[in-house]
């Protein structure tokens, strides 16, 4: 039987990518894995994190177009 192979990290969507991310996250902190599928798993884990800031940035650049000028530092309530 023929192992899936992971989606191309290039064509996942934010949320694909983030939710394979947490998984990868969660695996790794259980310590559970073998050294070799460890090392596979976060450099996965670091390409996703990669693709979800490309993804971010192109999204705030598009919020700044649509809204004609910068965004506004986001200041919490107290």
């Amino acid at each position: 039987m023929v192992k899936n192979e992971p989606k191309p990290v290039e064509a996942l969507t934010y949320e694909e990518a983030f939710v394979e991310l947490e998984t990868i996250v969660a695996g790794l902190e259980s310590g559970e894995r073998p050294l070799e599928e460890s090392m596979m798993l976060f450099e996965r884990g670091q390409a996703l994190t990669k693709r979800c800031a490309e993804l971010l940035d192109k999204a705030e650049l598009k919020v700044q177009a649509l809204a004609g000028e910068s965004l506004a530092d986001f200041k919490e309530n107290q």
